[in-house]
């Protein structure tokens, strides 16, 4: 049995899949950007994802949205800051940290953050690593080309199954050189981060068809299909779906990247996913 445990958590992977809902505390994020920016409002729609079903709420302060322009520590720290210390006295579920760097990270885990997941695989910051190891908790080790300010620009690959294998093997195995516990290590293939889409090639789909390939490496895998481009571009034809309308193609893609072996469905409309996911865990596992 697959377990991984997060703060006082244990899931059991075989059984259930895990729903991490999305909090952006960010003025820019690309699907709800300011929506809940305010800590109350920040407060508020995790209560809201606890209540539907999140079995982790990852709180990100820093767009990473094609083009987005990183921010300082300082602002980010603002961000981040009074929100995790407000849920930490209010929720039951763990909580996640989307950061790349080491002085962020340090704080949420101080106040009571039980993971950090990283977008840049541990080379956004050098100091990283030795925040992971010393406190002994997991991180999410994600694949992307470049970074957010030119990841979308021209991305190419000839087999793009075999990139994300090969960066997130060679990824595990720093990690673990420095003292990262294998059963901290979740994987993930970094949809929409720096994938193709539209004019017909569509990156993100080979990776959720293929997603199984990534099994052989033996660590729980994450995936975020939740309102990205991709999904507006094949659900809208020729004009290409807002993000407030790609819900069920969200859903779709969820659903599909758990039967091909995700663990972790990272997503913004929890109670929808929650629900699609148990049916899917009810026939598949």
């Amino acid at each position: 049995m697959s377990i991984l445990k997060i703060g006082k958590k244990k899931f059991e992977l075989d059984k259930r899949t895990i729903v991490m809902g999305i909090l952006n505390v960010t003025p820019d994020s690309f699907s709800d950007g300011g929506k809940f920016f305010s800590v109350d409002d920040a407060v508020k729609q995790a209560l809201r994802m606890e209540k539907e079903g999140a079995d982790i709420i990852d709180i990100g302060g820093e767009s990473t949205r094609p083009g987005a322009n990183a921010i300082s520590v300082s602002e980010e720290m603002n961000h981040v800051t009074p929100v995790v210390e407000e849920l930490v006295k209010k929720i039951k579920v763990p909580l996640s940290i989307d950061t790349y760097k080491s002085e962020i990270a340090k704080k949420a885990l101080d106040l009571g953050a039980s993971m950090i997941n990283d977008i840049t695989a541990l080379k956004g910051d050098k100091l990283l690593i030795n925040v992971v190891a010393d406190y002994n908790v997991p991180i999410c080790l994600m694949h992307m080309k470049g970074n957010p300010r030119n990841m979308q620009v021209n991305p190419m690959y000839e087999d793009i199954m075999n990139v994300i294998h090969d960066f997130l093997k060679e990824r595990i195995e720093f990690a673990m050189f420095c003292d990262i516990k294998k059963e901290n290590i979740v994987i993930d293939p970094g949809l929409g981060f720096g994938k193709r889409t539209g004019r017909g090639i569509e990156d993100n789909c080979v990776i959720l068809h293929r997603l199984s390939e990534l099994k052989k490496l033996g660590l729980p895998i994450l995936v975020g299909p939740s309102r990205k481009t991709f999904i507006g571009n094949i659900c809208g034809g020729d004009k290409p779906l807002p993000v407030t309308d790609r819900l069920e193609g969200s859903l779709a893609a969820a659903c599909i990247a758990v039967v091909n072996g995700a663990n972790i469905v990272r997503v913004h409309d929890v109670k929808e996913t929650r629900r699609s996911v148990d049916i899917v865990d009810c026939i598949f596992r």
